[in-house]
């Protein structure tokens, strides 16, 4: 079939990608270059560990303290409070133990997989270099201090998460440049990130693209249908493209196509910073989270990326970097001897949902319409294996993963 793929983030280019290995002739259609938008700008982390949702129990205590605080981990202009409220009442709603448990125990199938997804792909696009498999730290002021979360980490465990603990010494001997702030840590060894997941995605566009996919740089603006099916992409340019199905995968701008599919999803932007350190001089060898500050550490090609923190101001509002700005401070305090001589900040729009579950699956008002958006701060992580998945609705094979928990019509 012809399948247009809307979106060339991590999720939809391997979502290409898997269609293109069952024969479908694929085109992509984003105003954006592939490779943009979160695409560009994530923390790099491919982890299979990654399965606990934002909304954690007793979340709603710490809620007020960090809305009061303007460069806090999460924050609300004011703004737009009185549209982003409502949905901050229903994450928290899924911040019980139940509802965590649950989803968590769905996150950890589509994050199980994560390499065997990514592996074939990235050997066709011969992007195998991109990927690294050393492991992540999960670090802490203290034992004492770890036990605060012990809680989620036990929930990983039991859900077939392998979590390694490690003392002072053997942490500091790991990571040198840990020395000083952090005195015990949980070791993922089979976690993994990307050195550059701008490239990761461009990559493996670049390989859809030579095995014959087609690039649109228009938007979508809607879709023509006949019979229960769509038949044609709606172009802004005020043409259209003939297709057989149709992939949404925008991200943070799905909703609107989805809601012309059928399906109202209350999607939002946690929009996300992140500072580069190009002057780096640090030499960690691992991701590193310092899970009291929020605070992810992340080597990579272009420096070493701090990112973290959420903000909730809508598609249009303008970045505020005193933001990012907090991420260097905090950056330069857990790392006295880091070198910030130069740096870059960025800011981006990850697409959440209140459950901290993505939607994959069939649209209702169309039978070759699927729907693959909403995976928040875990699009590397699970951009494979939503593809593939998304293969095999289309190919109307079984899915590998029970992909009950993830459809689009749960709200």
């Amino acid at each position: 079939m012809h399948i247009a793929v809307i979106g060339t983030g991590i999720v939809g280019v391997c979502t290409a990608a898997w269609l293109q290995r069952d024969g479908h002739q694929v085109t992509f259609i984003d105003p954006l270059e592939p490779g943009e938008a979160c695409s560009f700008g994530n923390a790099g982390s491919l982890s299979p560990s990654a399965c606990l949702p934002v909304g954690m129990p007793g979340m709603w205590k710490r809620v007020p303290r960090w809305l009061l605080d303007p460069l806090g981990p999460l924050t609300v202009r004011w703004r737009y409070a009185p549209v982003v409220l409502p949905w901050l009442v229903r994450m928290l709603q899924h911040s019980t133990r139940e509802e965590v448990t649950r989803i968590a125990t769905a996150l950890r199938t589509l994050l199980e997989p994560i390499f065997d997804c990514y592996d074939p792909l990235l050997a066709h696009a011969d992007a195998q270099a991109l990927v690294s498999r050393s492991g992540c730290l999960y670090v802490y002021s203290s034992r004492e201090a770890a036990a605060q979360w012990q809680w989620g980490m036990n929930l990983r465990r039991s859900l077939g998460v392998k979590l390694v603990d490690v003392e002072r010494d053997e942490l500091e001997a790991l990571e040198p440049d840990l020395k000083g702030r952090f005195r015990f840590g949980l070791l993922a060894p089979d976690n993994g990130s990307t050195a550059d997941p701008s490239a990761l995605v461009k990559a493996l566009h670049a390989r859809c693209i030579v095995d014959g996919a087609r690039r649109n740089g228009h938007s979508v603006v809607g879709f023509e249908r006949q019979g229960g099916r769509v038949t044609g992409v709606q172009l802004d340019s005020g043409g259209s493209l003939a297709v057989d199905g149709v992939v949404v995968a925008a991200g943070a701008w799905s909703a609107p196509l989805a809601a012309a599919l059928g399906e109202r999803v209350p999607l939002e932007t946690q929009r996300g910073y992140h500072v580069t350190v190009r002057s780096s001089n640090l030499a960690l060898r691992h991701t590193v989270m310092a899970v009291e500050h929020n605070l992810m550490v992340n080597p990579m090609a272009m420096g070493l990326r701090l990112a973290g923190t959420v903000e909730f101001a809508g598609l249009q509002a303008p970045p505020n970097y005193e933001r990012a700005d907090a991420l260097l401070q905090q950056g330069r305090h857990l790392f006295p001897h880091l070198d910030t001589s130069e740096i870059t900040r960025w800011m981006g729009h990850r697409p959440c949902l209140p459950d901290s579950l993505p939607v994959v699956g069939r649209a209702r008002g169309a039978d070759n319409a699927w729907l693959a958006f909403g995976h928040g701060h875990m699009g590397m992580c699970m951009g494979a294996s939503t593809g593939r998945e998304i293969a095999h609705l289309v190919a109307g094979r079984a899915p590998q993963v029970d992909l009950t928990p993830f459809r689009p019509d749960r709200f």
